[in-house]
């Protein structure tokens, strides 16, 4: 049975209601699952579930930027996703470039590209780098697109950088080793300079962070969705920020 409108309207603000301001996470990580499973429930090609996908990114992005939360980070192309068929890779490439030059033409935040970028198809690595470029003055929101992302490879990627910049500066191994800190290999990964998580929300069901900043998600709350993204709504959303409120973290202690 479908649900009226205005009884949405009004769960939708109780639910606001019920969330502390100052209880929000500052740092949000999102799984964009389910794309793929939407479309083929409705008979529609994998472009098509790609497509909505990006649409309900951009409307997520406006309820985020509603409850002041400024940062977002997006897992929108894992290095595993460049295995998939030359076909549905080209058909994904199109969607993800085109909601970033959406995102960027809307300039409601600042874009970040998150992920080996170097080993981007020339065309998406490009408009990445213009939407980055064309939004550094925006601060409301902060969005990073991890793209060519894997969390084990961004930790080898950031420990090949600390050693190669210790032989450069002609540091003794040994003593690299014996002095090594958790902030050495931070300052390395690809979100240098950017906090850690405070919640990662994966919809679709799955139960697992598919190597989502596995370095930074040490001490996040996770949220699991049983909407696919594209049916993921501002009701679900708020329910996550509920959850997440109503959580105690203790950070190890």
């Amino acid at each position: 049975m479908k649900v009226p409108q205005p009884v949405y309207k009004v769960y939708e603000h109780a639910l606001t209601s019920s969330i502390p301001v100052q209880r929000l996470p500052q740092h949000i990580g999102v799984l964009v699952d389910g794309n793929r499973r939407w479309a083929a429930q409705l008979g529609e090609t994998t472009k098509h579930g790609h497509q909505a996908g990006a649409e309900r990114i951009i409307e997520f992005l406006g309820w985020c930027r509603e409850l002041k939360i400024p940062m977002v980070t997006l897992y929108m192309l894992s290095t595993e996703n460049l295995n998939r068929s030359e076909e549905e890779l080209k058909d994904l490439l199109e969607v993800i470039e085109g909601f970033i030059t959406e995102l960027s033409g809307a300039r409601i935040a600042k874009i970040q590209g998150v992920g080996k970028l170097e080993a981007l198809p020339s065309s998406l690595r490009c408009t990445l780098e213009d939407a980055v470029e064309k939004s550094q003055d925006l601060s409301d929101l902060h969005v990073n697109i991890a793209v060519g992302y894997g969390g084990r490879q961004e930790i080898v990627d950031a420990v090949r950088d600390l050693i190669l910049g210790a032989v450069a500066e002609g540091k003794d191994m040994n003593e690299l080793a014996e002095n090594l800190e958790i902030s050495d290999i931070s300052s390395h990964l690809y979100t240098r300079g950017l906090p850690d998580p405070d919640l990662l929300i994966r919809t679709s069901g799955e139960q697992r962070l598919s190597g989502f900043l596995t370095w930074q998600s040490a001490y996040s709350e996770f949220h699991f969705c049983e909407a696919l993204w594209p049916d993921f709504r501002r009701t679900d959303f708020l329910r996550a920020l509920r959850d997440y409120a109503n959580r105690q973290r203790r950070f190890g202690s």
